[in-house]
C-alpha cells in the first residue's frame, strides 16, 4: 500500500508571480534541495542533441571514481570516430588525429568544452568496444541507476538518431547529480577554452561570459530537437540549474536561459520546512511493539519559495507500508514530497526516527489478521 502521512505545510494565498517563457520545454531547479521553481512540459521527450554528452561524461566520471578507468588511460581515435565525429564530419569536434591516442582526461575536455563528437565516440569505443554497447549497457544502465526512467540513448554524443530522447526534467536531474557528486570534474564545464591538435576552441556555453556566477553546463542543437541548453550559476550562495530545449534560434536559447536564471535569483529564497531530526509524521508498522514509527530527516528539509511569500505549499510523506517490524533507527522509510500547486516542488528521503522492535506473538497475529481482511477487501473491490 502507498500511504501519505497526515502532516502538511501550507503557505498563505498569493497572486501568481510565475515565469513567462518562450521555450517549448523548460525547467528551473535549485541545486541543493532539488526545488523546482518553474517547469513547462518538463516531462516531454525530445532530442537532447549535444546536451546528451552529459550522460557520457557522467559514465566516465563514475568509472574513474570506481577505479575501472584512469584519467591517464589512452584511447585510440578510430576511423569511425574520426569520420563520424572528427574533422571530416562537419560537426563539432576536438580535431583529434586519426589513429592517435588521447588520454581520457583530454577526451573529457574535448567532449565538454569543445563538444567534440569524436571525443565521445573514442570514449565509448575505449570503454565498451563500440557505441551501440556503450549506449545500451553503460549510458542506459547508468541512467536507470540515477533515476532517469525515460531517457533513451542510441549513441554517445547526441548526433541525430530516433533513439536519443530525454526530458528537461531528467537533464536537470543529471546536471544536479554531476554538480553535487563530482565537484572535481564539474570544474571542467566552466573552463572557457581548450586547445587540441594546435586548434584552440572557445567553450560553447554563452552564459559563461554573459552572467555572474555562471559555470556550466552544455549546449545542444539538432534539426529535430532545436536549440537547447543546460546551464547553471551561483549567486549569493544559491545555485540554480536551468534547462531549455526546442528553441529555433541560438540567441533565443541563451536569452531564455539567462532570463529564467535571473528570475529565479531575483524572486526566490530558501526556507526551512522541517528542522533536522524534527518529527515530520508517522508511518504505520506491521507486527511491531508499536503500531507506528516516527519519521524524520537527519538534515533540514528546505525548499525554495517566492520572496514576497504567500504561495501555497503542501508536503506529504509517501511510503510503501505498513513497514514490517523490526524497524531500525535511521532506516529509510520513504520520502517527503512537497507540491507547489499541481507540480512537485521537491522531495527528500525520510528515515525512522526511532527503533521499533518486533511485537508479541499476539500483536503480530492481530496485525496479520487485519492485513488479511484488508487484502481480501482489496481483492473483492478489484472485481467490482
Amino acid at each position: 500500500m502507498l500511504y501519505a502521512a497526515n502532516q502538511s505545510v501550507q503557505g498563505a494565498k498569493k497572486d501568481d508571480g510565475g515565469f513567462d517563457g518562450d521555450a517549448p520545454t523548460a525547467i528551473l531547479v535549485e541545486a541543493t534541495s532539488g526545488s523546482v521553481l518553474f517547469e513547462k512540459n518538463a516531462d516531454e521527450l525530445r532530442a537532447p542533441s549535444s546536451m546528451m554528452k552529459l550522460m557520457t561524461a557522467e559514465v566516465v566520471f563514475n568509472a574513474v571514481k570506481e577505479g575501472t578507468v584512469k584519467l591517464n588511460d589512452e584511447y585510440r581515435i578510430s576511423e569511425n570516430a574520426w569520420r563520424k565525429g572528427g574533422a571530416p564530419s562537419g560537426t563539432s569536434t576536438m580535431f583529434a588525429a586519426l589513429n592517435s591516442k588521447v588520454s581520457v582526461s583530454d577526451l573529457l575536455h574535448g567532449a565538454i568544452i569543445q563538444s567534440g563528437n569524436d571525443a565521445c565516440i573514442a570514449l565509448a569505443e575505449g570503454m565498451a568496444g563500440n557505441e551501440k554497447i556503450f549506449a545500451a549497457d553503460y549510458m542506459t544502465k547508468r541512467a536507470r541507476e540515477l533515476g532517469l526512467a525515460k531517457s533513451t540513448f542510441a549513441n554517445s554524443n547526441g548526433l541525430p538518431d530516433p533513439g536519443n530522447k530525454m526530458t528537461v526534467r531528467e537533464l536537470s536531474m543529471l546536471a544536479r547529480h554531476i554538480i553535487l557528486d563530482f565537484p572535481e570534474f564539474y570544474k571542467i564545464f566552466g573552463e572557457k577554452e581548450f586547445t587540441w591538435n594546435k586548434i584552440r576552441q572557445q567553450n560553447r556555453n554563452p552564459l559563461l561570459n554573459a552572467m555572474e556566477g555562471a559555470d556550466g553546463l552544455k549546449t545542444g542543437y539538432t534539426k529535430e530537437g532545436g536549440y537547447g541548453m543546460v546551464g547553471s550559476a551561483v549567486q549569493n550562495g544559491t545555485r540554480l540549474i536551468v534547462v531549455v530545449n526546442g528553441l529555433e534560434d541560438p540567441e533565443d536559447r541563451a536569452t531564455e536561459a539567462k532570463k529564467m536564471l535571473e528570475w529565479g535569483f531575483r524572486n526566490f529564497e530558501t526556507r526551512t520546512l522541517f528542522a533536522a531530526d524534527q518529527t515530520l509524521g508517522y508511518a504505520k508498522v506491521f507486527g511491531g511493539e508499536s503500531r507506528s514509527v516516527k519519521l524524520s530527516s537527519p538534515v533540514p528539509v528546505k525548499v525554495m519559495v517566492q520572496k514576497n511569500g504567500g504561495e501555497k505549499l503542501i508536503a506529504r510523506i509517501i511510503y510503501n507500508g505498513p513497514v514490517k517490524a523490526p524497524v531500525e533507527s535511521g532506516q529509510k522509510v520513504g520520502v517527503v514530497r512537497v507540491w507547489r500547486g499541481p507540480n512537485i516542488a521537491m522531495e527528500a528521503p525520510v528515515y525512522a526516527g526511532e527503533a521499533v522492535g518486533r511485537g508479541s506473538t499476539m500483536r503480530r497475529a492481530i496485525d496479520g489478521a487485519s492485513e488479511l481482511v484488508i487484502g481480501m477487501f482489496r481483492a473483492g473491490a478489484e472485481k467490482l
